[in-house]
């Protein structure tokens, strides 16, 4: 390993008010006494049914936001975890939370946190079947759900559940004692509130106890608890603040997360990607937090809430590209400017010192193209962070060509979750970035369970970490934990199940899941994630799967983007049949599929180009199971769902 460089040593050695070793709630209620007059959270009108009357948080706009303050935060969070009390609620408690990405899911949650209560939680997609698991493993005694719907799916199941209470965040009549409206939570909170109880039940926690049990997505089998602490996830907060907030030795002109700065939020709180990027490292930094609280309408919440800072999964920014490009392609002339504009864009960010000519394109192309694609973003973003997948490199230097930082970072539930994040003045597009502080990192190289790894510049091999922000294990699952966890050099290491690539300046760079590398009749290794994130840029594939274990050669499974490919036989003129599925045997359209595959092919190695494909048109989403949550492709899933699909490719 190469010596740390100056900033990491910088950043090792700093502190500041955000960084501590206090609890959850108690970081929360700190923050919220140093920034009482910032807003918080940042709330849309017109989406939810809320319980919360007017009396309480005051009523949005339809399609508008109104804000609370720190200090309205603070006091709502106080008297919902009296009121969680009230209703039955007791330290070491599973409480369930059910919900889509809401102002609500984030006060439940420092809520119960702060009554004492284990905070476990549920996919906002669940099927009945899912809910059930995910609240009867834990031993939920407490439920906190959404909507109506979303109750509905619980109560489908009820009998096989042990729920003392459910609280609605939305409003909802009953005559069960025992189903109550969040509002209904914080009427009783407010009249029983004690500060002084309330300060008994923060000092009862410590950093050893129980914060949260998150469910891994469970890209195969059930999903696993992850036992996560108050320890666990602080020490994460200390680790990102450090990585990616104001330091003395930074350049006071770079982008950083601070109070005050405004940002989106709307992936799945349920994960904890999001719950630890977006919601206790925003909190504690006393940053606001508004929620798009409606996928369908994220362009549109974008532009109101101008936002500095977005956290998302790299499926997102290629939907954000694709969605500029099909703009663009109104007019053949619009098309070709866009194409022009994002290779400029890739070659002035590969480049180190642009020369007058390439400054001159990219000043042009930006007045053109750039400028666009970030009003679309809100026009104020600083940087955007990626992680929960693989960003590929082509798409993170079109990005930045743009003027758009995608600071790349690689973690794991189990690791609550961040492992690596990239410098925002140092952006290294393709890599993951660099180790945070306090955590160690180690590969094991040459072959482990039986599997080669793939040739590359740096030394490679399954990572496997080991600090503070690493969880001990899984609930109720002794066995994985034991599969999961190993001793060396008197040390317990996670292993973390993913091939990495360490640069000669200690960067790293992502391959692939270790059990989804494909393993060729050849006997030669392809890592197809690598090959997968090729494709993510090209306007006529919407979704793509490589396939081959066991085969002699690549093959892969493609969903065609619908609207580009119509789009192209309206250009050529060619009448294709009214269903798309139709489409999958129709010469033109498999010659224009063709044609990107050999695109990308030249980038590739010989042995790891796409030989065959037979195309798709159903999408995979997390709706038909072939998606995770996080939107992680199944591959199992997949692999059965299209079986004769890859079979005729191996005739």
């Amino acid at each position: 390993m190469a010596d740390a460089p100056g900033w990491f040593e910088a950043e090792a050695k700093h502190t500041d008010d955000v960084i501590g070793t206090d609890t959850l709630g108690e970081a929360f209620a700190a923050s919220a006494t140093r920034h009482p007059d910032l807003d918080a959270q940042r709330y849309k009108g017109g989406v939810y049914d809320r319980a919360l009357t007017d009396a309480i948080v005051p009523a949005a706009p339809d399609d508008g936001y109104r804000a609370i303050s720190y200090e309205r935060m603070h006091e709502l969070v106080q008297s919902l975890a009296a009121g969680f009390r009230a209703v039955g609620v007791r330290a070491d408690d599973r409480v369930g939370i059910f919900a889509s990405t809401r102002m609500e899911w984030a006060l439940a949650d420092y809520a119960l946190l702060s009554a004492g209560a284990v905070v476990t939680t549920v996919y906002t997609d669940s099927s009945p079947e899912q809910v059930r698991y995910l609240l009867s493993d834990p031993g939920a005694s407490a439920l906190v759900v959404g909507t109506e719907d979303q109750l509905q799916r619980v109560l489908s199941v009820e009998d096989e559940l042990d729920l003392s209470t459910i609280v609605v965040l939305d409003e909802y009549d009953t005559d069960r004692d025992d189903i109550v409206t969040l509002a209904d939570v914080y009427d009783r909170g407010e009249a029983a509130f004690d500060a002084s109880t309330y300060r008994s039940w923060l000092d009862a926690r410590t950093a050893e106890d129980l914060a949260t049990i998150v469910y891994t997505s469970g890209t195969t089998g059930k999903p696993k608890g992850v036992r996560i602490t108050h320890g666990n996830v602080r020490a994460n907060i200390n680790q990102v603040r450090r990585r990616l907030g104001p330091r003395p030795d930074r350049d006071p002109e770079t982008p950083v997360i601070d109070s005050g700065t405004n940002t989106i939020a709307f992936l799945p709180l349920a994960h904890i990607f999001e719950r630890t990027c977006g919601h206790f490292c925003m909190f504690t930094s006393g940053a606001t937090v508004g929620y798009a609280e409606n996928p369908d309408t994220l362009a549109e919440d974008f532009r109101t809430l101008e936002p500095d800072f977005a956290a998302s999964v790299p499926r997102v920014y290629e939907r954000i590209l694709a969605n500029a490009r099909r703009q663009a392609s109104a007019s053949a002339a619009k098309e070709r400017i866009f194409e022009w504009a994002t290779d400029v864009a890739k070659r002035y960010a590969r480049t180190d010192a642009p020369g007058p000519s390439l400054r001159a394109q990219h000043a042009l192309a930006d007045r053109l193209v750039y400028s666009t694609v970030r009003e679309g973003l809100g026009g104020n973003i600083k940087f955007l962070v990626s992680g929960g997948g693989s960003l590929s490199a082509a798409l993170s230097a079109t990005f930045l060509g743009m003027g758009i930082d995608i600071v790349e970072g690689y973690g794991l539930t189990e690791t609550s979750p961040v492992v690596t994040i990239n410098v925002v003045e140092d952006l290294r597009p393709g890599t993951l970035g660099y180790p945070v502080t306090e955590l160690e990192t180690r590969l094991d190289t040459g072959v482990v369970d039986g599997m080669e790894f793939p040739e590359a510049d740096g030394p490679v091999g399954e990572l496997l970490v080991a600090g503070p922000n690493v969880a001990d294990g899984y609930w109720k699952d002794p066995g994985a934990t034991g599969r999961a966890f190993i001793e060396r050099d008197g040390k317990r290491w996670f292993r973390t199940g993913d091939i990495i690539e360490r640069t000669d300046d200690d960067f790293l760079v992502y391959h692939d899941r270790l059990k989804q590398l494909l393993v060729l009749s050849t006997g030669k290794n392809v890592a197809p994630q690598p090959i997968e994130d090729l494709f993510s840029t090209d306007d006529r594939i919407e979704q793509v799967m490589v396939v081959g274990d066991g085969r002699k050669f690549v093959g892969a499974l493609v969903v065609p983007n619908v609207a580009e490919i119509a789009r192209l036989a309206e250009k050529h003129g060619v009448d294709l049949p009214e269903d798309p599925e139709e489409w999958c045997d129709d010469e033109r359209v498999r010659a224009w599929i063709q044609e990107a595959i050999d695109a990308g092919n030249e980038r590739l190695e010989r042995i790891e180009r796409i030989k065959a494909f037979e195309l798709v048109t159903r999408e995979w989403t997390v709706d038909n199971d072939l998606l995770t949550p996080s939107m992680k492709k199944k591959r199992n899933n997949i692999h059965e769902e299209f079986r004769p699909k890859v079979e005729t490719l191996y005739e």
